[in-house]
């Protein structure tokens, strides 16, 4: 798969538009969460959106056909409604695949965001 580079996602495609709202929904979730761009890179000079709160909660990558949301410690959330979608063989990270037109259960990501804070809290006091 091509990463779009966030040139062409700044251009007002869907693409950045899905980024924007979920970027929206952190803030509600994790006011104090910060975004930052990391693995910048020749391919994706912009690098990828990640959020964190006391260490990683999620990225946030734009590919031709997707938003992929990744979160780092996704396999130890419980994800009750079934949001992941991605990555569900990984023994830690799972994701949340996003195709145009998809929908995104708001309350549900809005729990599972709140629910990444809390663990990292956990495993930082530990």
């Amino acid at each position: 798969m091509t990463i779009i580079k966030d040139e062409a996602a700044a251009a007002g495609d869907w693409r950045s538009e899905v980024l924007d709202s979920v970027r929206a929904l952190i803030r509600r979730a994790a006011p104090q969460a910060t975004e930052e761009y990391k693995w910048k890179k020749p391919s994706n000079p912009s690098g990828v959106p990640t959020w964190s709160c006391d260490g990683i909660i999620c990225t946030g990558e734009t590919y031709k056909d997707k938003v992929k949301l990744t979160f780092v410690h996704g396999a130890a959330l419980d994800d009750p409604h079934g949001l992941f979608n991605a990555s569900l063989d990984g023994k830690v990270r799972r994701a949340i695949d996003l195709k145009q037109g998809d929908a995104l259960d708001e309350p549900a990501f809005l729990a599972l965001v709140q629910a990444a804070v809390d663990f990292n809290r956990r495993e930082k006091t530990g």
